[in-house]
């Protein structure tokens, strides 16, 4: 196994190992195989091999042998190996082996060999050490099932060689842990040492080399933290011994002489050690616990670390957890002997020592830091600050980004907190007894006027409360042992803590109490305890009972009385450093403890509707009117910003009213500067502006980041909408009179502060960056809220539909709603110069940077959100520009003054100053949050289609012009290969991401970067674009090329890894087909044929799909379809399939599989203009189901007709409309795609569901709902009207995805017959088979069904024009008689199919045609007597109605119809003739159609004059057949005595054809106009003389009309003459051939009606008259 190969395949291990602990993971035993594989590898993992001479000895030989293979190597390879021996101090043999697979991935990598070397070393450690602990962990989780644990189990005892060697050998491989752990440490030193040397010695490096360090910084950092989490999962599954402790007591702890992470990583095998031989509970004994707690105590007193405080920590969590074995000492015990007491004593004196060196200080700074807060906590910091004081913080060297790991650690330290209040309940009350005594003491001294002796209270429990916080914080499950039971432990600690509470205690407490209150459960109990004392506590008496709603409430009403009585400057923030004045300790401690009460009452009504509903129902406390008396008081700002928050809880799940309540409240305050109930009730008027409003905001929230972050917070949970309206989206988000009694109504002062003053002014003043992002992410959110909550669709809906949208809408009017809704004023500041350059600044962030981040981080929700608002924008412009901004213009009275940019006519106008916005959405596909690459391809396909940014451009002075500027801007700094090898890597298959569906991660991604391409290539494609350079081509500006040395040459582009998954992607499972998986397909397939029918790109395509045998390949995994197939799940007659995806399922599938058979339409014309033998054999082969492998090897794959078995499935599924009651006169069509202005005619069911809404509001305000059964019948009917439009939609996308899909296997098959070269009886017995295989197809086609018919017909004409009716293969005998017998039947087939067609030309047309090659192909074999016959029985059968049809169609049939109609008529007659029937003309005459068809002569000039130039070819080609038929007609008898009474002579003379001047001809628009005079005239004179042959010499009124007509057009006759005698100089090239033909005819003519003799005679007798 290669390097690369292992390394992969330990990927795909710790995939399924994340999989596996979040029960997830479907194939457990493709893992057991797998890491029974890697058992050596995790024993050997720890065995680091150095550099040594017999190695190097061995690469310098030249050959060496890795994995039983022989390798000779270069001088290159032997630096390059040895370089990469001293980096990691590793063997050079095992160095040669990473150089190898790294070879392979250097160029995916873009890095040099040696450090992608580097980089898989690493990696293949930690991927190791993660799979370790990831085994380890799950193999001691009780929660994980019994067998899975017994196989982990077993797997452990393996890895770690304990099944049948020695029990200690855990032991030892704990010790190799720790001692890896050391040689990080020192790796890691060696590594600062090297930068720190190079910035002395100023010597330059290359990026790459700066790169490699900091990567191998942090994956050491990551191998320390899973070393750490390995002995603390060997620990505790008790493969361990004491001596293990010992020895890491001894050895490595006092070794630390850095307070930084690296030590945090020993603090979970520390505890882990402590609470399985400190512990009663553990799996050592009580001496052996006595033996630690000597040295762990003399170590601290006589051998003190480095680190003073984490020894002290170690300490006090060794004593809470020893304390456990001296509760009640069993009989026999080894300390019976000892004083109890004494030594009771003396644990609590070493602990509080411990205390004393730093103890609860170092475990809170651990807790905090490990676990930093994503979000800003104003309160929390304050009280952080408090208690850490002087605490040393961990060092930024190594940053922690595993999450497990503060798990891990808050999980010890739950174990701690449990240990020390169960184990050492004395020594927390003298704590809590001698902190009340300090406190005492400091306000006696302060009372007493001695504050000089102040000094400050130790506050240990305080931070043991804090402690308890962060280890309970977020971990329901742990949280619940508070509540669970009310007899515990636990729950009576929080009864004792929450008594005689000081202030920073109360604060310590509330955080407690919020951390253990997750949850709408946990949430509900801790309601459930602070309502134990139920009534409000007086003032006087406040702080002297436990905390409890009462307490809480009578704080608020007791500040906020004070405040009323004595109002007083705002407070600054508390201080409790140095010494405090008299006056002030009450005010700071009062606001404090107000921010933890008003925060644990946040977090309560955030979490539970029960504690949210008690509130705002309370009898006496008002809390809504307190809150905004607090926020209107002079109060310090972090407490006017916890206020904000509360209210803003009590938002959550909003009703309409508590909305209005907060709006009404909130805008007196604003407006009025009171928001009492009774200033709201005097209904104060006063003259103010939005500006003055806007004024006094800034003034008041815009000062400090923690008031604006609150405030614009508050605002948007005001401005979303509420559960009932977040369907339709149709009601204003604030009352619509908010604010009328002082300006015009609406919120626009509150939108103009926040994006005119916070996001485009306070967030450029801004200098911390996790303030600025959090303040970013705040305004994005407010204005993506404004901007999703406004319904354009009900400007539609009102324009184009009869329903009174006004009446039904629950705003007083459209134009109100559109006037009053924020996103009018959203959007005008989204075209505001400082609004756009806040928001391109918070979509530019370092890739580096966004990458660390973890996905719920500000910054990256602020990125997220910038993104997000730029899509919205791009969508909504055109809503906002054309629509509401000219109706706001007509209603500009007293509305602010304009902020937009009148020069910006789009947004896309401004995206053209920031083109370095296209390179960054680019980059953040690859940065591994999901949500953000998503987010990222749907705005750069929206700026990639724009024709504005896709104009020209010049890339730089002296360079080339570039036909696109998006893609100048990615070429510029060659950021384009970074954002194709991001792309690539995310297109990356994985089998394993198949198992989570299409929610995995990496689905999402592919199916975005595909709608991207998909998306850009669509909008512009013949031009090049973004996508062209970004799949691996190089763009000119209107030209595609391939680099040689680019990444599409090399065959890793963009471009190929879409191609693989095109390929090896599957489309189901082995029972059904999945819609996920078919749609990748599609889309990935769909981009692929966009590229090839591309003139830009086929030629680069087309090669490619060959050269990687893309036709077979895809062949042989196709799979066949029928009636038993699953379609998610559903076969194709279930009653649910068209309402469900199974529809879309097979819709996708059916769209693959055109697009699979338009590429082989592609080949096969590629392969016939090429002409090359060999290929027309093996693409012919293929598609005949034989493929054969590069090596010769043969497969059978489906066959071109298999690829036929769609249309065996049935679509004539039809729901029939529901009958409408209560939606009676609702127009659902205007949600029709043409009347929506889109290209689909499909129906919107967004449109729809909103017209259901709207109704459903207009028949509950006119009061015809008021009965439940009503209501109920309403939502039925509702229901039944969506579920049609669903399926009718469905319906619809199968039909045409079927039809489009026959259409390109016709295609594929006339092609194929048309091109291929084949042995005659070969192609015949092809042609036959194909017929044999769409002939029952055709019969069973719906008469609706007239677009599949059509193409069914079309094929079948093309086959039989191909077929060789002469070939020996129709000659008599067995295989005669049934290809002859197929071929009557296609004969038949065709003749039933013209009865039953509907009207539809097209298809009859075909069918002519069919019939008419069938007659006059059975009329050139020599086998056809018999079957002429049957054609002629067969034609009688179908009845008179077929020759009414066809001769209808001669008539008034349209196009290349009444042709083929005349030219079938035409091979009737001659079948007729054949078989002597007179049944044709007879029925010719019965319909009149003789008489219509001669009558029609008379107007041929004036038709031709009329007609354009484009008409005049199908014209005359009708004429041709029309006198084609007649020239039929009269070859015989009884047919030329029926042309003769029918005026033929009349109509000739009438028409005045022959009377034209014979040098001009007839005044056409055509360049060939005399020709084509002369061959119509050839065309008559031929049926005048077939018509007096068939009537024969002796028919007296024949020859007298024939000479009649010879007489009348003598001239024209006579100039014929002599232009074909060249007689005169007439020139006769321009007749031709016509011409002498012409003139022969006129001869014929002549000479039969003996018309010289004539002509003679009557000259005779005029003669003779004249002479008389």
């Amino acid at each position: 196994m290669s390097a690369l190969d292992s390394l992969e395949g330990l990927r795909g291990i710790h995939q399924d190992l994340i999989a596996l602990s979040e029960d997830r993971l479907p194939n457990v035993e493709r893992l057991w195989v797998q890491l029974e594989a890697r058992i050596e590898d995790f024993r050997k993992l720890l065995d680091k091999v150095s550099k040594n001479d017999a190695s190097r000895q061995t690469i310098s030989s030249g050959t060496i042998t890795i994995d039983e293979q022989d390798y000779s190597v270069n001088n290159e390879f032997k630096e390059s190996t040895i370089q990469l021996a001293e980096v990691l101090n590793l063997d050079e043999i095992e160095s040669a082996r990473l150089m190898l697979g790294a070879q392979e991935e250097a160029e995916d990598l873009d890095r040099s060999v040696l450090a992608t070397g580097i980089i898989h070393f690493h990696e293949n450690r930690q991927f190791l050490l993660e799979c370790l602990r990831l085994v380890l962990k799950e193999s001691t989780n009780p929660e994980r099932d019994e067998g899975i644990r017994d196989v982990l189990r077993q797997l452990v005892a393996l890895i770690l060689e304990t099944s049948e060697g020695q029990a200690r050998n855990g032991s030892l491989y704990a010790r190799k842990c720790a001692s890896a752990m050391e040689a990080v440490e020192q790796w890691l030193l060696s590594l600062a040492e090297r930068v720190r040397s190079a910035i002395i010695l100023e010597q330059t490096s290359s990026p790459e080399h700066h790169e490699i360090i900091d990567f191998e910084q942090v994956s050491l950092g990551k191998q320390h933290e899973s070393l750490a989490a390995i002995i603390t999962y060997l620990v505790k599954a008790n493969y361990t011994s004491v001596e293990d402790f010992h020895k890491l007591l001894d050895d490595h702890l006092p070794k630390l002489d850095r307070w930084n992470h690296l030590a945090v990583h020993y603090v979970p095998p520390i505890l882990a050690f402590i609470s399985q031989y400190g512990s009663r509970e553990g799996g050592g004994s009580l001496q052996e616990a006595r033996s630690l707690h000597t040295k762990i105590m003399e170590n601290r007193e006589l051998k003190p670390w480095p680190l003073r405080n984490f020894q002290a920590a170690i300490s006090c969590w060794w004593i809470a957890e020893y304390s456990g074995w001296y509760l009640d000492q069993p009989v026999g015990s080894p300390v019976q002997r000892a004083d109890p007491e004494a030594e009771a004593q003396e644990r609590s004196d070493s602990f509080f020592r411990a205390l004393t060196d730093g103890a609860f200080e170092c475990t809170l700074s651990i807790s905090s830091q490990i676990t930093p807060d994503a979000w800003f906590d104003p309160v929390r910091i304050e009280l952080m600050q408090l208690l850490l004081r002087d605490a040393p913080t961990l060092t930024p060297e190594i940053s922690l980004a595993s999450p497990y790991f503060p798990d891990l650690v808050m999980e010890q330290f739950q174990s701690f907190a449990d240990a020390f209040i169960t184990n050492m309940p004395d020594t927390l009350r003298r704590l809590k007894t001698e902190e009340d005594h300090q406190r005492r003491k400091i306000y006696s001294t302060v009372n007493t006027g001695m504050q000089n002796s102040i000094s400050e209270h130790d506050l240990h429990l305080e931070r043991f409360l804090v402690i308890m916080s962060y280890a309970f914080e977020h971990r329901i499950e742990a949280a619940q042992s508070f509540w669970s039971d009310p007899d515990s432990n636990l729950y009576g600690f929080l009864q004792w803590a929450s008594r005689r509470q000081s202030t920073p205690y109360a604060g310590a407490f509330c955080d407690l109490l919020r951390a253990i209150s997750e949850g709408e459960e946990c949430a509900a109990s801790a309601h459930r305890f602070l309502m134990d004392e139920g009534t409000t506590t007086p003032a006087r008496f406040r702080r002297s009972s436990s905390l409890s709603w009462g307490q809480i409430f009578g704080e608020l009403g007791f500040y906020a009385s004070k405040l009323r009585d004595h109002p007083v400057a705002a407070l600054p923030a508390p201080h409790y450093g140095g010494k405090p004045k008299i006056d002030e300790i009450v005010e700071h401690e009062s606001a404090l403890m107000l921010e933890c009460y008003i925060r644990l009452t946040s977090h309560l009504c955030f979490h539970s509707s029960v504690v949210r509903s008690w509130i705002l129902a309370h009898p006496t406390f008002r809390v809504i009117e307190t809150l905004f008396f607090l926020c209107s008081s002079a109060i310090p700002f972090r407490l006017r910003a916890c206020v904000l928050t509360a209210l803003e809880a009590l938002l959550t799940e909003k009703t309409v009213e508590i909305g209005a309540a907060v709006w009404n409240y909130l805008d007196q305050w604003v407006s009025v500067g009171s928001a009492t109930s009774q200033g709201m009730s005097k209904g104060v008027k006063v003259s103010n502006t939005p500006a003055r409003a806007e004024e006094f905001l800034y003034k008041t929230l815009g000062g400090t980041f923690e008031e604006c972050n609150a405030f614009v917070s508050l605002l948007n949970a005001l401005t979303s909408p509420t559960a009932d309206d977040a369907t339709l989206n149709d009601a204003l988000p604030f009352p619509e009179q908010l604010g009328s009694a002082y300006r015009m109504p609406g919120i626009e002062p509150y939108i103009n502060f926040v994006l005119g003053k916070v996001f485009a002014e306070r967030t450029r003043e801004v200098e911390d960056p996790f303030q600025l992002r959090v303040l970013r992410w705040r305004c994005l959110d407010f204005v993506a809220t404004c901007l999703n909550t406004f319904n354009e669709d009900l400007v539609i809906i009102a324009n184009r539909s009869t329903l009174s949208v006004d009446n039904a809408m629950n705003t007083s009017s459209l134009l109100a709603y559109t006037r009053l809704h924020p996103f009018a004023r959203v959007m005008e500041w989204a075209f505001n110069e400082r609004v756009l350059a806040a928001l391109f600044a918070s979509a530019h962030q370092g890739v580096a940077e966004v990458s660390k981040a973890q996905a719920d981080s500000p910054l990256v929700l602020a990125l997220l959100r910038s993104i997000d608002v730029m899509n919205l924008i791009m969508d909504l412009q055109s809503t906002y520009l054309d629509v509401v901004r000219p109706l706001l213009k007509l209603q500009s009275t007293g509305r602010s003054q304009p902020v937009l940019n009148p020069s910006l006519a789009s947004f896309e106008d401004s995206v053209a100053n920031n083109l370095g916005l296209v390179v960054d959405l680019g980059l953040y596909v690859g940065v591994g949050h999901q949500e953000l690459a998503i987010s990222s391809l749907k705005l750069l396909g929206k700026l990639s289609g724009s024709r504005k940014l896709n104009a020209q451009s010049i890339s730089g002075p002296g360079q080339r012009i570039n036909g696109n500027r998006l893609i100048a801007v990615i070429e510029k700094d060659n950021d384009v290969d970074r954002i194709a090898r991001a792309l690539v890597s995310a297109m990356h298959f994985d089998a394993r991401e198949l198992a989570r569906g299409a929610e995995a991660p990496g689905y999402c991604i592919k199916s975005a970067v595909l709608d991207f391409l998909n998306t850009c290539l669509a909008a512009l494609p013949e031009r090049p674009t973004i996508a062209h350079s970004l799949l691996g081509f190089s763009c000119d500006s209107a030209a595609l090329d391939v680099d040689p040395d680019g990444l599409f040459a090399k065959g890793i582009s963009l471009f190929h890894a879409i191609l693989r998954i095109v390929v090896e992607y599957p489309v189901g499972d082995e029972e059904t087909m999945l819609p996920w998986l078919v749609q990748i397909k599609q889309k990935g397939l769909q981009l692929v044929k966009t590229l090839w029918r591309s003139q830009l790109s086929s030629i680069y395509i087309l090669s490619e799909l060959r050269g990687n045998d893309f036709l077979s390949a895809q062949l042989l995994v196709e799979n066949p379809i029928g009636l038993s197939t699953r379609w998610d799940g559903r076969h194709l007659m279930d009653p649910e399939f068209m309402f469900t995806d199974s529809a879309t399922t097979l819709e996708q599938y059916l769209r693959r599989r055109c697009s699979l058979e338009e590429y082989a339409c592609m080949e096969v014309l590629l392969v016939a203009k090429e002409g090359a033998p060999s290929l027309k054999a093996k693409l012919l082969s293929t598609l005949l189901g034989f493929v054969t492998a590069p090596d010769g090897e043969q497969f059978t794959s489906l066959t071109i007709f298999d690829l036929l078995d769609f249309t065996e499935l049935d679509l004539s599924t039809y729901t029939h409309r529901p009958n409408l009651n209560y939606f009676a006169g609702v127009d659902f069509d205007i949600s029709d795609g043409s009347a929506m202005g889109r290209d689909e005619n499909h129906h919107n069911l967004k449109i729809v569901q909103e017209l259901l809404t709207l109704r459903h509001n207009e028949l509950r305000k006119g009061g015809r709902l008021q009965n439940p059964a009503d209501e109920q019948q309403m939502l039925t009917e509702a229901q039944n009207i969506l579920l049609y439009y669903l399926g009718d939609n469905n319906r619809q996308r199968l039909w045409f995805a079927r039809k489009e899909t026959l259409k390109a296997w016709v295609e594929l098959m006339t092609l194929m017959i048309e091109t291929c070269e084949l042995e005659q009886g070969s192609k015949t017995a092809l042609i036959l088979q194909a017929l044999q295989i769409v002939l029952p197809k055709l019969d069973r086609v719906s008469p609706d069904d007239t677009d599949e018919a059509v193409e069914i017909a079309r094929l079948m004409q093309a086959l039989l024009n191909e077929l060789d009716f002469k070939s020996s293969s129709l000659d008599k005998g067995r295989a005669g008689d049934v290809a002859n017998d197929r071929l009557f039947q296609v004969f038949r087939t065709a003749l039933r199919a013209i009865h039953a067609s509907n009207g539809n030309a097209t298809f009859r047309e075909t069918l002519y045609s069919i019939c008419y090659r069938y007659l006059t192909g059975m009329a050139e074999a020599s086998s056809g007597t018999s079957l002429r016959s049957h054609s002629t029985q067969t034609l009688k059968a179908a009845g008179e109605r077929l020759i009414d049809i066809v001769c209808d169609d001669s008539y008034n049939g349209e196009g290349a119809c009444r042709v083929s109609a005349l030219l079938l008529l035409d091979a009737l007659l001659a079948m007729a003739e054949k078989e002597d029937s007179k049944y044709v003309i007879e029925s010719l005459v019965r319909t009149n159609f003789i008489v219509v068809l001669v009558g029609t002569i008379q107007s041929i000039p004036q038709e031709l004059r009329g007609a354009s130039a484009r008409e005049v070819p199908m014209l005359l080609a009708y004429y041709e057949a029309k006198l084609s038929l007649l020239l039929r007609i009269s070859q015989s008898k009884l047919g030329a005595a029926h042309v003769m009474s029918a005026g033929f002579f009349q109509a000739v003379r009438a028409s005045g054809l022959f009377t034209v001047d014979p040098d001009l001809g007839l005044e056409i628009d055509n360049p060939d106009a005399l020709k084509k005079y002369y061959k119509l005239l050839l065309s008559i004179i031929r049926v005048i003389t077939s018509v007096v042959l068939s009537r024969g010499p002796l028919n007296e009124q024949t020859i007298e009309q024939a000479r009649l007509f010879l007489v009348e057009n003598r001239a024209t006759m006579v100039a014929n003459f002599k232009r074909q005698a060249k007689i005169g100089g007439v020139v006769a090239e321009d007749a031709g051939a016509d011409l002498d033909e012409l003139v022969e005819f006129y001869v014929l003519l002549m000479t039969v009606t003996n018309f010289m003799d004539f002509e003679e005679q009557r000259d005779s007798q005029r003669a003779t008259k004249s002479y008389t």
